[in-house]
C-alpha cells in the first residue's frame, strides 16, 4: 500500500499516513543519540559523538551547536539538514532582538524551529527535515528551559528527553531515575545526563560529548578529560553499589 502513497509529500494514505513524515522520523530513530536533562539552575545536553576518522578534524564534526548567547541546541538526524535549521534559527534570533530590542524566548524560537519543520510536511517539491532537536536556554526572568521539535513539526516541553537511536531505553531510564533531588546541583544533574548516555553508548566517555549552560553564563563544552572524570566516578558508583547489594 506504501508504494502508491510515499513518493509524494502532500498525498495522505487511506489510513491517514504521511510516509514521507514517518520515513523522516525513522532517520531520526536510526540517528546518534541526544539526551538533554533540566536541573534547578543549569541545563545539560549530551549527545553521542559520531567517530572520527585520523585525519579528520573533530571540531567539524558537532551535534551541538549555540543558537543565541542563551540558548543553544542538540539534534538527532541528517546533520546537512541540521545545518540549514541551526542557520536560519540563528538569523531569526539576531532579527528578533534587533527589531524588539530584547532576546528571543526559549519557547518562541523553538515554534519557529517546529514551524519551519511543519511547512516542509506540506508544501510541494521539498522534503521533510530529517532530524529532531532538544532545544535548551533560559528565559529573561531565569527560567531554565528544555523543548524537544520533531520531524513533523510538533514541539513539547521537558524536564529531561532523549531522541536518536535508542530513545525510548535513555527515556525510560531518565523516568525511573529523574527526580528534584538527582537535579539540584550542577554536579547532580550532569551526572544523571551521562549515566542516561552510558545506558546506550558502549565506548565510555570517547563517544560522548556533554554542554552545560547555567544562567548568565557562557555555555561550557566539557574537555575530554572531565567527561572521563565524570565517568570513571559514574563506573565506580555502580561498582559500589553492585558490591552492597551482594
Amino acid at each position: 500500500m506504501s508504494a502508491r502513497y510515499d513518493r509524494a509529500i502532500t498525498v495522505f494514505s487511506p489510513d491517514g499516513h504521511l510516509f514521507q513524515v514517518e520515513y523522516a522520523m525513522e532517520a531520526v530513530r536510526k540517528a546518534y543519540t541526544a539526551v538533554g536533562v533540566r536541573g534547578k539552575d543549569v541545563i545539560v545536553l549530551g549527545v553521542e559523538k559520531k567517530s572520527t576518522v585520523k585525519l579528520q578534524d573533530p571540531r567539524t564534526v558537532r551535534k551541538i551547536h549555540m543558537l543565541d548567547d542563551h540558548i543553544c541546541v542538540a539534534f538527532a538526524g541528517l546533520t546537512a539538514d541540521a545545518r540549514v535549521l541551526v542557520n536560519r534559527a540563528r538569523v531569526e534570533c539576531q532579527s528578533f532582538k534587533l527589531n524588539l530590542e530584547d532576546p528571543v524566548t526559549v519557547d518562541y524560537i523553538t515554534r519557529y524551529i517546529a514551524e519551519i519543520q511543519q511547512k516542509y510536511t506540506q508544501s510541494g517539491g521539498v522534503r521533510p527535515f530529517g532530524i529532531s532537536t532538544l532545544v535548551i536556554g533560559f528565559d529573561p526572568d531565569g527560567t531554565p528551559q528544555l523543548y524537544q521539535t520533531d520531524p513533523a513539526g510538533t514541539f513539547s516541553a521537558w524536564k529531561a528527553q532523549a531522541t536518536g537511536r535508542n530513545a525510548k531505553t535513555v527515556r525510560e531510564f531518565l523516568e525511573k531515575n529523574y527526580s528534584e533531588e538527582e537535579t539540584a546541583d550542577d554536579e547532580k544533574t550532569i551526572k544523571l545526563a551521562m549515566k542516561a548516555l552510558l545506558e546506550v553508548v558502549e565506548s565510555g566517555s570517547k563517544n560522548i560529548e556533554i554542554a552545560v549552560m547555567r544562567r548568565n553564563e557562557p555555555l561550557e563544552i566539557l574537555s575530554d578529560e572531565r567527561v572521563d572524570e565524570f565517568v570513571k566516578q559514574i563506573e565506580a558508583e555502580r561498582e559500589a553499589a553492585e558490591a552492597s547489594n551482594q
